[in-house]
């Protein structure tokens, strides 16, 4: 598994700024299909807002999604991977962190993509995804 995560990885991610609505993001995500945007100032990343991040922050604290900023309720510790880094390097970040998706950022913390455990089952073997599910559980 010599590819690099540059390989793997969707590109140039919708990202949002810290004061964009939840509702923003969540309709981001229905239509990208994703579960996570990134939360950029400028080109850097500062912070990830996840569906889950939705639920637990906003709709069962009783929040409007609408007033309530991704800023808010984004989460700010990160666990990032580099563009050149390789997929058992993403594997071993994922299962260590038990998170499903990374953000990709260069050495400056431009994010430039975002890695998630559908682009691993793709390109790994079925143990090792198998092996990730499990870690990512637990």
């Amino acid at each position: 598994m010599g590819e690099s995560i540059r390989d793997l990885m969707t590109s140039n991610p919708h990202a949002l700024e810290s004061g964009s609505s939840v509702m923003e993001a969540a309709r981001i995500m229905r239509d990208e299909d994703a579960g996570i945007v990134p939360i950029v100032e400028g080109e850097r990343l500062v912070g990830t807002v996840t569906d889950r991040d939705i639920t637990v922050r906003v709709v069962a604290e009783g929040k409007s999604p609408e007033s309530t900023t991704v800023g808010e309720v984004s989460s700010r510790e990160l666990v990032t991977i580099d563009p050149q880094q390789s997929l058992d390097e993403a594997l071993r970040l994922m299962a260590r962190h038990q998170v499903r998706r990374l953000p990709v950022v260069e050495e400056d913390g431009k994010l430039v993509g975002v890695v998630a455990q559908a682009d691993v089952a793709k390109h790994a073997s079925n143990k090792k995804t198998g092996d990730l599910v499990e870690d990512i559980s637990k």
